[in-house]
């Protein structure tokens, strides 16, 4: 099996699982799986989030396996990554991203930059409510 693939690469409004994205990295050849489970927090900036509702351009998913497929080539490892769409309440899983390789530090190169560069470039933004019905557009 040849490292630099990925697995997963979706945008999705159904629930993440990690086990999912953790499956999807595995392999004989694998000595170190890194994953980065990003959940929706109950405060941001010193105030109260109730929910977030997640949307994006027609091109996300398009673009981020775009993401993927480079960090993969540049890394030489395997990755997957599934980002989530819609309303999510507080504990909910907004984005997982795996990456795999035969030594532990390329893994974690690989997932950080992943879920930098998926966070930098993928149009994804969310909407934060917060406890005083107040709510904020930000970058995903």
């Amino acid at each position: 099996m040849a490292l630099s693939s990925v697995r997963l690469a979706e945008v999705r409004a159904t629930p993440l699982s990690l086990d999912e994205v953790f499956d999807a990295v595995r392999a004989s050849s694998i000595g170190g799986v890194v994953l980065f489970v990003g959940t929706v927090r109950d405060e941001d900036e010193g105030r109260r989030v109730t929910r977030l509702d997640y949307s994006h351009h027609p091109t996300a998913q398009e673009q981020l396996r775009a993401v993927a497929e480079r960090i993969a080539a540049e890394t030489q490892t395997i990755v997957a990554a599934v980002h989530r769409v819609g309303e999510l309440d507080v504990g909910d899983l907004a984005v997982v991203v795996a990456a795999s390789a035969g030594h532990r530090s390329d893994a974690f190169e690989a997932g950080r930059r992943l879920i930098d560069e998926i966070k930098l470039e993928v149009p994804i933004w969310k909407n934060q409510m917060f406890a005083d019905g107040e709510t904020s557009w930000v970058s995903a």
